[in-house]
């Protein structure tokens, strides 16, 4: 489980269109495109899918090539290589704070640590400690799975904390591109072992 309740700053790319659900209330849906910075190579431009509860009217008109900022919750898919961001909106700036493309705001993240766990030490004499950690999302028959880096830097590390290890983490996310692939890391700011309840159906 990944959801980042976010602000994002980016272009319309689609326009905005209403439709109704099953119980029959309105919501906007269209499409941002945001630039994700590189660390090394190129920069690669993402498409997110973006809905908002009520009608054209109360939303307003999204026009393509707008710049524009959303504040929500972001939920990112894994599909075979591809990666697909659905945002769902709490409100829309037409009148961004940023003027860069950006996507910041606090990542909840559940999932499995991986093999590898190191106590590393920043430039400036910081010790941390770093780890990647996996979601996983059942597709069909098989799973898919989003790796997250994770950086602790409160200077102690549970002893819990060892690779296998199922873990609810909260932090704050980055979004960026290395080696041509969008890379997910998050600082953290809350931790614990997550031990799933036995089902009492």
């Amino acid at each position: 489980m990944i959801k980042c309740n976010v602000t994002v700053c980016g272009t319309v790319s689609k326009a905005a269109t209403c439709r109704t659900n099953k119980e029959g209330k309105a919501f906007v849906s269209f499409a941002m495109n945001i630039v994700i910075l590189a660390k090394s190579g190129i920069n690669k431009t993402i498409e997110v899918s973006v809905i908002k509860d009520g009608t054209l009217t109360e939303v307003g008109s999204c026009n393509i090539g707008e710049h524009i900022e959303v504040v929500g919750v972001l939920v990112p898919r894994k599909r075979g290589d591809a990666l697909y961001f659905n945002l769902s909106a709490g409100s829309i700036s037409h009148q961004p704070a940023e003027a860069e493309d950006c996507i910041k705001g606090v990542m909840k993240f559940r999932g499995k640590v991986g093999k590898s766990i190191e106590d590393k030490t920043d430039k400036n004499g910081v010790p941390y400690c770093q780890f990647s950690a996996f979601s996983a999302e059942k597709v069909q028959d098989g799973f898919e799975y989003i790796w997250v880096s994770f950086f602790l830097f409160d200077g102690k590390r549970e002893a819990w904390l060892q690779p296998g290890v199922k873990a609810n983490i909260k932090g704050a996310l980055s979004v960026s591109v290395f080696n041509d692939k969008l890379d997910f890391s998050c600082r953290v700011s809350e931790m614990s072992e997550y031990v799933p309840q036995p089902y009492n159906g």
